[in-house]
């Protein structure tokens, strides 16, 4: 039978990510926004979308609405308009309309700063609201994507099957000086070194600490 995958040693993990600090000590995600609000209506817009095209859509939709009560002013059919060069701009337009309504409502127009309130809107799952959660409020969680998902199980920091597993490893493994910006390194690290098809090995800053190095 195949030996089992081994999670990466602590010593080495924590190595991984003073690493990553030193390389880029304050990073940042590559969505605009302006306020905690506007990080919302843009993670919504992400799925299944590049943040460079969600970018372009948001600067001319954040000019137009900006607040919950100017978002539900301005309208489904015009929200639409200025996404539409964005994937399932549809059912994302009507989803900033349904969780504007309700931030407003239920919250006085402020985005909560609670997991379960922010889980719960229209549009938004476990990793947006983590996403917005580390971003807007500087709450070290750990949002888990594609690229945050193939880079954990390749260095082997965490081995799951889904992103809920792999976020709950890491959240016991990543050492806690490094978790505020954990998801950020390991984002771009999947983004721009270590990619999907063809992973830049020759290139990486902790292949000596990868048992997956090709």
């Amino acid at each position: 039978m195949p030996k089992m995958q081994e999670l990466l040693k602590e010593k080495d993990i924590f190595k991984i990510f003073e690493r990553f600090s030193k390389l880029n000590p304050s990073p940042k995600g590559e969505l605009n926004f302006t306020s905690p609000y506007t990080l919302l209506v843009a993670v919504v817009c992400s799925a299944q979308s590049t943040d460079k095209s969600v970018n372009l859509a948001t600067k001319k939709l954040f000019k137009l609405a900006n607040t919950p009560e100017k978002m539900i002013a301005l309208g489904k059919e015009k929200i639409m308009k200025q996404i539409k060069t964005i994937g399932l701009y549809r059912n994302k337009a009507k989803n900033i309309i349904n969780l504007s309504e309700i931030i407003l409502r239920k919250y006085n127009g402020v985005v909560p700063r609670n997991f379960e309130q922010l889980n719960d809107l229209p549009g938004v799952g476990r990793k947006t609201a983590n996403v917005v959660l580390n971003i807007a409020f500087k709450v070290p969680t750990i949002a888990v994507d594609t690229h945050v998902f193939r880079v954990s199980n390749r260095t082997r920091i965490a081995i799951g099957k889904n992103v809920e597993e792999v976020e709950l490893i890491l959240n016991k493994r990543v050492p806690k000086k490094f978790l505020v910006h954990a998801h950020h390194w390991l984002i771009l690290h999947g983004r721009y070194v270590c990619k999907a098809r063809m992973p830049l090995c020759n290139n990486c800053a902790i292949s000596d600490l990868c048992p997956s190095k090709q």
